[in-house]
């Protein structure tokens, strides 16, 4: 069994070490990631940004499981992901990572509150009192609590990507993986969604870890790591507007 410090919210959530990702060979070969090393805070909000083509997706991927790198290691919740196998690794993303994306990707047949059960159902979990309980306090925190029983058509993008956020931090993961979460979302909704996750690591002790190129959006972090080039360039604690348009035009200490 994977042993995991999943409801830890003071010291780190995910490592990378030497971390490196290579596409193709000879002339086409392309350098995602050149030897990265990072700490990602437990119970904390954090960004990562870059110009397209830096690596920031990349990076999110190998931490998250989604894709191995070339070389390095990752550890997630204390577990070495380059030491599982493929199904093993599949069942600790389904146990203990959660993932939010610009698509909603909910089953339209199902109510909002069916869709973020739904990780419980898929893993033959019990949904239970504690369960419940967590359900409740999630969609309570999310403002969803009188949308539970609507079908995604009849919420707005901006709730309908709450749901997907509740569905994520429902299974209580270590920590959760949001790739560019407002990508399809206006203004408003925007704003909204990345309230709620701040209210998420504020208030349920959540760590997430978001992929962003908007500047808007890095502003609710608690920290922001700036990528450039397959490196990281700059981590900055709760920076300004002005300290990260420096650090991502590569300015600055």
């Amino acid at each position: 069994m994977i042993e995991t410090s999943l409801h830890q919210t003071t010291g780190t959530a995910a490592t990378a070490r030497g971390l490196t990702k290579t596409y193709g060979r000879g002339d086409a070969e392309v350098h995602a990631l050149r030897g990265v090393d990072v700490d990602l805070p437990a119970g904390r909000f954090t960004a990562i940004m870059g110009p397209s083509g830096s690596g920031k997706s990349t990076l999110m991927h190998c931490l998250a499981g989604l894709d191995q790198p070339t070389a390095g290691a990752v550890e997630v919740a204390g577990v070495a992901l380059q030491e599982l196998d493929d199904t093993a690794l599949t069942r600790f993303r389904r146990d203990h990572v959660g993932f939010v994306f610009q698509s909603f990707n909910l089953l339209p047949m199902l109510t909002a509150g069916q869709n973020i059960l739904l990780p419980l159902e898929l893993a033959g979990r019990k949904v239970g009192r504690d369960e419940r309980a967590r359900f409740e306090m999630v969609v309570e925190v999310l403002g969803l609590a009188d949308r539970t029983g609507h079908l995604p058509s009849q919420l707005s993008g901006g709730q309908q990507q709450r749901v997907a956020i509740a569905r994520a931090l429902v299974a209580q993961p270590a920590i959760v993986f949001a790739d560019e979460p407002t990508g399809n979302l206006d203004s408003t909704a925007s704003a909204e969604v990345l309230d709620f996750l701040r209210h998420s690591v504020r208030e349920l002790g959540q760590t997430v870890v978001m992929v962003t190129h908007e500047l808007d959006a890095a502003a609710y972090a608690d920290e922001v790591i700036v990528i450039a080039d397959g490196r990281i360039a700059r981590q900055l604690d709760q920076p300004s507007r002005d300290e990260l348009v420096a650090a991502l035009q590569g300015r600055g200490a």
